[in-house]
C-alpha cells in the first residue's frame, strides 16, 4: 500500500472551487500516477463516488494507475506514422525495453505507450522522448535513442535537430500574424488576441514547434477555456477538430506554404495538431 498524503492538493481546489480533473492532475504531478489510496480518499472529501472519481480517470488517457518509470518513451501509430512503418518501430522499441505499451520496466527506469496521434503527421514515423519529439525514426535507430535517452545529451540533440519555427497566418484573413519585435525561444512570436473570464489582452506563442513557451498581457488561470482572435480582423478562431487530450475545440493557424497547426484553448492542454498536407 502506498503512503499519500494529498490533503494540501484537495484543499487547495477546493478552496478555488476547482473540479476532479485539477485534483487528479496534481496528484499524477506528485506521484507520477493515481494511487488507489488517493482516489479513495478524493472520493471522501468531495462526496463524489469512485467510480465517478475512476470514470474520470480512465476517460483521458494522460492519467495513468501504474507507476510511471524515470522516462518516458511514447510511439505514434496514427495512420501516417502506421503507413511509415509506426507499428514496426513500437514493435523493436517493446523487444528493447521487454515490456509491453502501458507498461514499466521493472527498474522504473522507462515507461513505454503508444497513442494514435501526436499531432506531427508530416514528420512520421515519430517517437517522443520525455517530452522531445524524434522524427522519421528507423529501427536501428532506437538502440542509440534509449541511450542517448538515459544519458541526456541525446535529448538536446534531437530537439536542435528537429526544432523548427513555422510562420503563421490567420485562417480567416490570410494576414501574416509574426511579430518579429517580441521573441520567444530567440524566434518571432506568433501574435494573437485573447478573452477570458471578462478580460482581453495579448497573447504571444512561440513559434517553435512543440514549445509551450509563450507571453499573456493577463495571466491565465489553469484549466480556463479562453477565445483567440486575430488581431488584424478581429475574427474568433474556431471551428477546428476537436482536442485528442481533452476534447475541446481546438484553434486552427495557417503554415506558411501550405498545412495547418491546430492548438488547444484550454489552458495547460498540451494538445496540437500538425498537418503540413493540408
Amino acid at each position: 500500500m502506498t503512503n499519500v498524503n494529498i490533503d494540501s492538493i484537495i484543499e487547495t481546489h477546493k478552496n478555488n472551487g476547482n473540479g476532479i480533473i485539477s485534483i487528479l492532475q496534481d496528484i499524477q504531478a506528485k506521484y507520477s500516477y493515481l494511487p488507489r489510496e488517493a482516489l479513495m480518499q478524493v472520493a471522501q472529501e468531495t462526496g463524489k463516488s469512485l467510480v465517478d472519481i475512476y470514470g474520470v480517470a480512465t476517460f483521458y488517457k494522460s492519467f495513468t494507475f501504474e507507476p510511471k518509470g524515470k522516462h518516458h518513451i511514447t510511439v505514434c501509430l496514427g495512420t501516417a506514422c502506421h503507413v511509415r512503418g509506426g507499428q514496426t518501430i513500437a514493435e523493436h522499441f517493446q523487444k528493447h525495453l521487454g515490456i509491453p505499451p502501458g507498461k514499466t520496466t521493472p527498474d522504473k527506469k522507462f515507461s513505454f505507450e503508444t497513442v494514435t496521434c501526436l499531432g506531427a503527421c508530416a514528420l512520421g514515423p515519430v517517437a517522443v522522448t520525455d517530452g522531445h519529439y524524434i522524427s522519421k525514426v528507423k529501427t536501428n535507430d532506437i538502440k542509440k535513442i534509449l541511450e542517448e535517452t538515459v544519458k541526456g545529451y541525446g535529448r538536446e540533440k534531437e530537439t536542435k535537430a528537429d526544432a523548427f519555427s513555422l510562420r503563421i497566418s490567420c485562417a480567416k484573413c490570410n494576414h501574416d500574424l509574426m511579430d518579429p519585435e517580441f521573441l520567444i525561444d530567440g524566434q518571432p512570436s506568433i501574435r494573437l488576441t485573447v478573452a477570458f473570464e471578462g478580460k482581453h489582452g495579448s497573447l504571444r506563442l512561440s513559434s517553435i514547434y512543440g514549445s509551450y513557451n509563450s507571453n499573456t498581457e493577463h495571466e491565465i488561470p489553469v484549466d480556463s477555456i479562453v477565445h483567440i482572435f486575430c488581431p488584424h480582423c478581429h475574427a474568433e478562431l474556431t471551428h477546428g477538430l476537436n482536442c485528442p487530450s481533452c476534447g475541446e475545440m481546438m484553434v486552427p493557424l495557417k503554415v506558411e506554404d501550405g498545412g495547418v497547426i491546430q492548438i488547444c484553448p484550454k489552458k495547460g492542454c498540451p494538445g496540437h495538431l500538425l498537418d503540413l498536407d493540408y
